[in-house]
């Protein structure tokens, strides 16, 4: 728990790890345009079915610019690149990778502890002029269980125990798996779920009555509640905002199944979205995600189609209007393209 171990990239087949090491190590740096060039490079690269073993092979690919030609490049001929070799060693990289892999830490406070002279987890922890926020405390109590990867069964175990849970308030209501397990992902760092309801202003009480249930089951270890600020008066917006204004609580629950600590159950990170009723569809390709597909897919009906979209709705600037929609069908035809699976949104 205490130390990042050294990792290294050094592959035949350029699957965009590297790419990924120089996107994270831009976003510690600040310098968030780049750093979702090399994202975005990455992302196509780890898109396709194979591997490329050669340059050539990436010649035609979109999203590919000068500086990740260049490290492709470099690791098709050398079979690593020395920029990454480097940033991997590079104790700033190493020691902001480490701390913002706690839950709640982000990178403006993992930059300030390193700036303080911290290294371990065991110096955050010990040094009293730290106080750490609610989310942090337990980001560090259950570290050793939500820093591991959770699978695909585990997901859908949860599924049930939350299903049961909103059903038990709702019974009309239906819960669907979100993110990169809606995608096809066997492995996730948590779980989202959209919850609806059949009428409107039902979602306004769903979670409430959710987190009590899973405290009387004593499976809730961590909840923060954040209600709806969603007003549509405030929209459209040309901001790319990662996160909407819908009712949703973010989680770490027990899941129970024999582990290796000795315990029944292992600590899982759970993210609850209730959105109202006439925003579901657009809740749901928001947090179908991938972050990159969604801002691409925002680029495209503003550039393209004239168009605003978000997590909340579609806006016609040639019409003043928004566009209702009922499934995710409806606002691809909105934008007069064919429907996108999810498994076909991860790059």
């Amino acid at each position: 728990m205490m130390e990042l171990k050294n990792s290294r990239i050094d592959k035949k087949e350029l699957r965009g790890d590297a790419l990924e090491v120089l996107a994270e190590n831009l976003e510690f740096c600040g310098n968030p345009g780049l750093s979702l060039a090399f994202r975005r490079a990455a992302s196509v690269l780890k898109s396709l079915p194979d591997a490329p073993r050669r340059l050539e092979e990436t010649q035609h690919l979109p999203c590919l610019g000068e500086h990740s030609r260049a490290i492709i490049e470099e690791i098709s001929e050398y079979g690593s690149c020395s920029r990454v070799e480097e940033i991997l060693n590079d104790e700033r990289y190493r020691t902001m990778k480490l701390f913002s892999s706690v839950f709640g830490v982000g990178p403006k406070t993992a930059e300030n502890w390193f700036c303080r002279g911290l290294r371990t987890f065991e110096q955050v922890l010990n040094d009293p002029s730290i106080r750490l926020n609610r989310m942090q405390t337990a980001g560090f109590l259950f570290y050793e269980d939500i820093s591991k990867p959770v699978s695909r069964t585990e997901a859908i175990a949860l599924k049930i125990i939350v299903e049961e849970a909103v059903t038990s308030v709702i019974p009309s209501a239906s819960v669907s798996i979100t993110g990169g397990f809606r995608r096809g992902k066997e492995f996730g760092h948590d779980v989202d779920f959209i919850i609806k309801t059949p009428e409107a202003g039902q979602e306004d009480s769903i979670l409430p009555a959710v987190i009590e249930r899973f405290k009387r089951q004593s499976i809730l270890l961590y909840s923060d509640l954040q209600e709806s600020t969603f007003d549509l008066r405030q929209l459209p917006t040309h901001r790319f905002e990662a996160m909407d204004h819908f009712s949703k609580c973010f989680l770490i629950v027990k899941l129970k199944g024999e582990q290796e600590t000795g315990r029944d159950w292992r600590a899982v990170r759970v993210d609850l979205v209730a959105p109202p009723l006439e925003r579901y569809a657009y809740a749901l390709l928001g947090w179908t995600g991938s972050m990159l597909f969604e801002r691409d897919l925002r680029r495209f009906a503003r550039l393209e189609r004239g168009k605003l979209l978000d997590h909340h709705a579609l806006y016609d600037k040639a019409t003043n209007t928004f566009l209702s929609a009922n499934t995710e069908e409806d606002i691809f035809t909105h934008l007069g393209l064919e429907y996108i699976e999810p498994w076909q949104r991860n790059a």
